[in-house]
């Protein structure tokens, strides 16, 4: 059952809007993991611990996820168009501030500014997205895609750039990337105007206790998911760099292995969003859960190339989770509502997901390192497992559309 758009269609603002929302997905990954890649540099430079250094970029992710309500807001109220030329020109100006810098403050405040307009994307964009007639698990798919594979362009990029140029370079060409790309959004993407108000509720063919019941299974499959992506995303370099020293040990190097292991675990959302227009999403969330568990206690130990092989899997699961948060929104909640739902989940995912720069810092002092960190990612697997189970099955979702079918229409 897909949902029923309710604003103007995607294909109304031009066959470029898509590209663009895409476009601004790889982006808006690629700019947050430039400074967890440059980092690994950046203490070789200063002569200053991991542990010391990659809090810097605590301000950023916090940000990410804090913005998110604002930037929902005010796409809803005043404009998804307008909010999104602010997402790729504030992104750019922010990331050659933090080019700039001369001192770890600066970077700090740089990384935070960046953060914040980062954080446009996901409720803004997503919810273009999946305004637009079609299947909507297909189109959050490719998306997906896109975004996972700004995330092996940060580090592939990132390494490069810090070993040819140096780490300010790493900051500035991706700003130039992000201001080009907000001049092509002007001139190739036409406005497709406010979206209009038509309903009255927040859910869309259900009734108020199951949509209550669905967004509780959300925001606690969002906030462990959050938390399990950003850890391994952020720490991913610096794992590679200690753990895969057999193979590679140059940024560069590192940089490749790590968009390797990126770039093949994207497609992972290709194939869900697949399964997402085939089969119910209770079945989906419970086995993708079940197969992050093994995956990040297996991580925690390996070295060489039985890290790189696990790490392939691992990643695979957890971007396959990704998709499948966005479509309970997309497919259950109205569209005018969908850009403010999608920025609570975003800050929920984003925000608790800040968690996860402190806590590498923490585990990597303690003798376990990051085998303490993945094995603490495998219980919140485990926590998103159980919390999936109460997701509502395809009959209580059946059930459901019929209360809310008979229920009176509210009065205008």
């Amino acid at each position: 059952m897909s949902a029923v758009p309710t604003a103007i269609p995607v294909a109304a603002a031009g066959p470029w809007l898509v590209r663009f929302l895409n476009l601004g997905h790889l982006l808006d990954h690629l700019v947050m993991l430039v400074f967890p890649t440059a980092v690994v540099a950046l203490g070789r430079e200063w002569g200053r611990p991991y542990s010391e250094l990659l809090p810097l970029a605590l301000g950023s992710f916090i940000a990410f996820g804090a913005f998110a309500i604002p930037a929902g807001w005010l796409a809803d109220h005043w404009s998804r168009y307008r909010t999104m030329v602010i997402f790729y020109f504030g992104i750019g100006v922010s990331l050659f501030l933090t080019g700039f810098s001369q001192s770890p403050w600066h970077i700090a405040a740089g990384l935070t500014l960046t953060g914040a307009f980062a954080a446009i994307y996901h409720p803004v964009g997503i919810a273009m997205l999946v305004a637009s007639p079609g299947k909507i698990g297909r189109t959050l798919g490719w998306n997906g895609l896109w975004g996972n594979l700004g995330l092996a362009a940060a580090a592939l990029f990132t390494g490069a750039l810090v070993d040819l140029a140096g780490w300010r370079a790493a900051f500035f060409v991706p700003g130039i990337a992000c201001m080009a790309a907000g001049v092509g959004f002007l001139l190739l993407v036409d406005d497709p105007g406010k979206v209009k108000k038509t309903s009255k509720t927040i859910g869309l063919h259900v009734d108020g206790r199951t949509m209550g019941r669905i967004f509780a299974v959300l925001l606690v499959a969002t906030a462990c998911g959050g938390i399990i992506f950003n850890s391994t995303t952020v720490s991913m370099p610096k794992v590679f760099d200690e753990r895969l020293q057999a193979l590679t040990q140059t940024n560069f190097g590192i940089g490749v292995l790590v968009a390797i292991v990126y770039t093949v675990a994207a497609f992972a959302q290709v194939v869900m969003g697949a399964l997402i227009d085939r089969f119910e999403l209770r079945r989906l969330m419970i086995g993708v859960a079940l197969a992050q568990i093994p995956l990040l206690a297996l991580a925690a130990n390996l070295q060489g190339w039985a890290m790189l092989g696990a790490a392939v899997l691992m990643m695979l699961a957890v971007f396959g989770q990704i998709p499948l948060n966005d479509a309970i929104v997309g497919r259950y909640c109205a569209d005018e509502f969908r850009a403010r739902v999608l920025s609570v989940r975003y800050v929920v995912s984003l925000g608790v997901a800040a968690i996860a720069v402190p806590m590498i810092a923490v585990l990597h002092r303690t003798e376990g390192g990051f085998g303490n960190v993945f094995l603490v990612l495998a219980v919140l697997a485990a926590a998103m497992l159980a919390t999936s189970l109460f997701f509502p099955s395809r009959e209580a979702l059946a059930a459901s559309k019929l209360r809310a079918a008979a229920q009176p229409a509210p009065a205008s």
